[in-house]
């Protein structure tokens, strides 16, 4: 049971996270959001600091998660703009409902990563089937550096994405057929 309360917690704590800034998340907001007792969380996690590490651990989870499902659900792309078509559905799950939570809170994560090494080393980006299926679609067009540009063609959907957080609006699918096309000369 202690496993599962603590998911709630850090579930929880996303939310918050998401929904109230950094200056949000205390161990109160979060017993509120999961709807426990006051105090509960703090039972936990005694810090807020073991509070964000534990949030953040379950980001990477969920993500991880997300990515490695999409990867593995689907072929391999035949060309470029089916490539472009189904990353452009991810970046509208990143965008919309409950991944537009995932993203509000993964970077308000990033930012606190630059004051909190040990946050910055579990959000490290990891392998997963949805990086292997672009790497694996760039070096089959025969892109010589595959692993490079894949690195940097997710970093710029990535910036597409915390853009339109901001700024409001979705990722049209000419804008991640352009960055694919970049990748590919």
């Amino acid at each position: 049971m202690t496993t599962d309360r603590r998911t709630v917690l850090a579930d929880a704590a996303i939310d918050v996270l998401a929904e109230a800034g950094m200056r949000g998340l205390t161990h109160r907001a979060v017993d509120r959001a999961a709807d426990l007792p006051a105090g509960t969380t703090s039972a936990y996690y005694r810090t807020r600091q073991a509070l964000l590490t534990a949030l953040v651990r379950r980001l990477v989870v969920r993500d991880q998660e997300e990515l490695q499902s999409a990867g593995e659900a689907t072929p391999a792309p035949r060309d470029a703009d089916e490539l472009a078509g189904r990353i452009a559905g991810f970046v509208e799950q990143r965008l919309t409902g409950e991944g537009r939570q995932r993203s509000l809170a993964r970077y308000a994560c990033a930012l606190e990563s630059a004051h909190h090494p040990e946050l910055r080393e579990i959000l490290v980006p990891r392998e997963n089937a949805g990086r292997d299926t672009v790497r694996d679609f760039l070096a089959a067009q025969g892109v010589a550096d595959a692993e490079g540009r894949t690195l940097t063609l997710l970093a710029c959907v990535d910036g597409l994405v915390f853009d339109r957080l901001l700024g409001g609006g979705g990722v049209l699918e000419e804008e991640i057929r352009g960055l694919i096309a970049a990748a590919l000369r």
